[in-house]
Parts: structure tokens; sequence; C-alpha cells
């Protein structure tokens, strides 16, 4: 059977600010298999007793940034090839570089979907053309995918703001977005999280604080609304070192847990219209009420 990876990639040497989200895989595992919490989405999917999905553990990349870099997209290659799809686990977001190159060499008509408090479209930050500040500049030059919807952007500086003209980007700012706005995505698309698109109440854990963000709340429902098959994701930018009592860490792991309950269903892994699912508590209580 066809599978949806998860995939670490422990690397923040394109870090512009502060370091640590290179130690963020394997402590958004410990909260994903926590005995604080269970594997089921909100859906009703166990993903503990799913054959849909496997754990490739952690990228050895080494200690060298150039090489830990190219390193990266042969890995997801490597990966489509064998018909598995990914959901990697950053590390700063200039991994989504090398990874959407890959996936643009398989998806030619790829969209781009991106929650994140930055447009990361910067041309070079301090002279480094790879920074986690620039990397859907380089997807957008190179024309690696069809669409690139931003959602929550509330950092857009007059630069990133010309180049998103350039590029021909979508942009729906945090202040003008509302739950249930409809952003007409169409497959197939891959799905690109930087945490600090969260309001930093709801997780301090990242580098770059910037407040008037999502709530959990808000960020899973735009997540569990994609009407589009998601064909690969990552979640990045969580740093442990600025984490408050593994906070996010659980949010974290709450995210992958819906977006890999995502990757499933558009692969066809999971019927969501299966009648066995599990209903919500409060689905049952309103059965109740009105049966």
């Amino acid at each position: 059977m066809n599978q949806v990876t998860l995939l670490g990639l422990p690397f923040d040497a394109h870090s512009s600010f502060l370091r640590g989200p290179a130690l963020a895989p394997p402590r958004i595992r410990q909260a994903l298999f926590s005995g604080s919490a269970n594997l089921c989405t909100e859906e009703g999917l166990d993903l503990g007793a799913s054959p849909g999905w496997r754990d490739d553990g952690d990228l050895d990349l080494g200690g060298d940034p150039a090489a830990a870099y190219a390193r990266i997209e042969p890995a997801i290659t490597q990966r489509l090839d064998a018909g598995s799809r990914t959901l990697c686990l950053g590390g700063d977001h200039s991994v989504a570089y090398p990874i959407v190159r890959a996936y643009a060499a398989r998806y030619p008509d790829l969209t781009l979907l991106q929650l994140d408090a930055h447009p990361d479209l910067y041309d070079e930050l301090d002279g480094n053309r790879h920074s986690h500040a620039c990397p859907f500049a380089r997807i957008m030059e190179e024309g690696r995918v069809r669409r690139l919807v931003q959602v929550g952007i509330r950092t857009l500086t007059p630069h990133q703001a010309a180049q998103a003209a350039r590029f021909g980007v979508e942009i729906v700012s945090m202040r003008d977005w509302s739950p249930g706005l409809a952003l007409d995505l169409r497959g197939p698309l891959y799905l690109s999280i930087d945490l600090d698109a969260l309001d930093p109440a709801f997780a301090p854990g990242v580098s770059h604080h910037e407040p008037g963000g999502f709530s959990t709340r808000a960020l899973l429902g735009i997540i569990q609304t994609i009407d589009a098959p998601v064909v690969g994701a990552d979640i990045v930018e969580y740093n442990p070192v600025r984490d408050v009592r593994d906070m996010t860490a659980m949010v974290a792991a709450k995210v992958l847990k819906e977006v890999l309950g995502k990757m499933l269903e558009a692969k066809g892994l999971y019927d969501i219209s299966n009648p066995l699912r599990v209903r919500s508590r409060f689905a049952l209580l309103n059965m109740f009420w009105t049966e």
C-alpha cells in the first residue's frame, strides 16, 4: 500500500535570529506519542491503528550546512519515486525550498498553501539567499508552482510586497482573514505550515513572536476544510529552546495529526464517509436531542 512518510529535517543553519528549530523533530514526536494524548484525529481516525503511514525518523544531515541542504531534495524524490508522499518536520522554513523542488518535478500543476506570519519572499537576508526568510522567493523565481497562496501574513514589508506582486503571490493577510473564508484551492496541493502563523499565546515556542495570529482552533479549521488533495506538507519553525512546558510541542503534534489525517484522506487510505467513523460528543448529543 502506498504510504505517507513522516520525515524529520533537523536543520536550522539558515535561521536569521535564533537557532533551535533543528531540535524540533524528536520533540514533536515525543509530544505525539506522550501519554497525555492519543493518536486519534478529530475526524475519528486512529493513526495508531492506521497502516497508511510510516515514520522514517530524522534525515541525517551531517554538520556541513551546504551539504545538509543539498541532501533534502533527493531524499524527498526517493520517497516520491517509491510511491510515498512526505510530511516533513523542520527545521527552519528554508527546508521548504528543496522539498518543493522535489514535489514540483512530480506535480507540474502544484498549488502551494503557506500558513505563516511572514511571506518569506526576501530576495536575500543578511547576504543569504537561502535564509529561512527567502525560500518562497527561490520557489517562485524558478516557476516551481502554479499558485502560491499565503494566509495569516502580518509582517509584509515594502520589499516583500513588491516581490509578491512580481511573482503573482496571492496573500490573505491576517487582518483580512475570517473563519470560513473561501480560498478556492485546487489540487494537487502542498501545505507548508510555519508555527508562527499562530499567535504567540498559543505557540510561544517559535523564534519570531508575531502577535495577532491564529488561534490553534482557527488553524486546525483551515486544515480540516481543505478540499484539494494534499500531496505533501511540512510543519516548521518550532523552536524548543523558547517553548513553555512543551506547550508548542503539543500544538505541533496536534497539527501533525490533522495534517496526516488529511493526507491519508487525499490518498484514499481513509474514507471520511465511513458510517463507522467516530462522531464528536457534541454531534452525538445533538442526535439525542433531535431524534
